[in-house]
């Protein structure tokens, strides 16, 4: 790392959700900070990813809520009078957040590669990253930092995660050897999601070799919906906890977990942070772009069976981080695909 440039005066990263998303910046701000201790950060994120790293040193927060339009663009041009960052990391290309983005005062406006810009991205820009495929989300991210001569050659989380939390987690279940399969069955995007028997037949097979089985979600009704129909089919006991937790307690319980079961979700991504393993399950998302970044060692792949059914191709002629959004598209993901994957981090516990 090197250390001899110059520090800019202040950076604002904006970067306003999703959950899983945020999590991928937090390397950065660690590149950042290492390179340089004292840089004023400061950051424009959502109020649930707010929520979820609370505590993250070195960072000022401030919160942006996306429901209120321009006339909170207003308000947080107002709130930043007086103020000019020299750096501006304009790391989300929707057309709200570019639009956001001509409110923050700053000098250097760092953004997406062409490739990689939509909305009329390079409107609200004058400096681009790298433009590289073929390389995963963080890895997009982290390349921010390379226009002010740094380079992330480390991938460091630390999730902030609060002591209270972990001690609401550890009470949730004994610590007696038992390994555990949590499951957090639920994405935003409902394309992504498997169906429930599906989890149920897993989490059998995952009791019938002694694990403990736990599920985990939000509060909205379509994970607690899930969840039921998680539990109806379920044929040995699981530990309920949907919407049990907060934002804050979420990472301590997924750290908890030796395995998650998950589709391409933001309890995905924090799972990978904090250190747990993932059996991610794809079709829909290619988890070389967007799978758990440590490890896909379990996860589920069945993205190129997903590009020729659903697009007519192979999965190497798709643009780099296409979706394959369609319905049935998860289907394509067995029982049988998720519990190989659950056996091939299973044997790591022994017979």
């Amino acid at each position: 790392m090197p250390t001899h440039l110059t520090p800019p005066e202040s950076i604002c990263l904006l970067r306003l959700s999703a959950l899983g998303d945020v999590t991928h910046v937090v390397p950065l701000v660690r590149t950042l900070r290492a390179a340089w201790p004292q840089l004023p950060i400061t950051w424009l994120i959502g109020g649930a990813e707010r929520r979820l790293l609370a505590g993250l040193d070195g960072v000022e927060f401030v919160e942006y809520d996306k429901r209120s339009g321009v006339r909170g663009m207003r308000e947080l041009r107002r709130g930043l009078q007086g103020r000019r960052f020299e750096v501006l990391m304009q790391m989300q290309v929707a057309a709200r957040a570019n639009l956001l983005s001509a409110f923050i005062p700053a000098d250097r406006r760092i953004g997406y590669d062409r490739a990689r810009s939509k909305d009329l991205h390079g409107l609200f820009v004058n400096e681009r990253i790298p433009d590289r495929t073929g390389v995963h989300v963080l890895e997009a991210i982290g390349s921010f930092c390379e226009p002010l001569g740094l380079k992330q050659n480390e991938v460091v989380w630390d999730l902030p995660v609060p002591q209270a939390a972990r001690d609401w987690a550890q009470a949730q279940w004994s610590q007696d050897g038992t390994p555990t399969l949590l499951i957090s069955p639920c994405s935003s995007h409902a394309l992504r999601n498997w169906r429930p028997e599906r989890y149920a037949a897993v989490a059998g097979h995952a009791a019938s070799r002694g694990w403990r089985v736990v599920l985990c979600g939000g509060r909205s009704e379509f994970e607690r919906n899930m969840g039921n129909a998680i539990l109806a089919s379920a044929k040995a006991p699981i530990l309920d906890l949907i919407g049990k937790d907060t934002l804050e307690q979420l990472p301590a319980l997924l750290e908890r977990g030796d395995l998650v079961l998950t589709p391409d979700s933001g309890p995905m991504h924090i799972a990978n942070a904090v250190g747990a393993k993932v059996l991610g399950l794809h079709a829909a998302s290619n988890p070389k772009r967007s799978g758990p970044y440590s490890d896909l060692r379990y996860c589920v792949n069945r993205y190129d069976d997903a590009a020729r059914r659903f697009m007519g191709k192979s999965a190497s002629e798709l643009k780099w981080g296409a979706k394959i959004e369609y319905p049935g598209v998860m289907d394509l993901v067995t029982v049988q695909d998720a519990i190989e994957a659950f056996e091939r981090r299973a044997s790591d516990f022994g017979p």
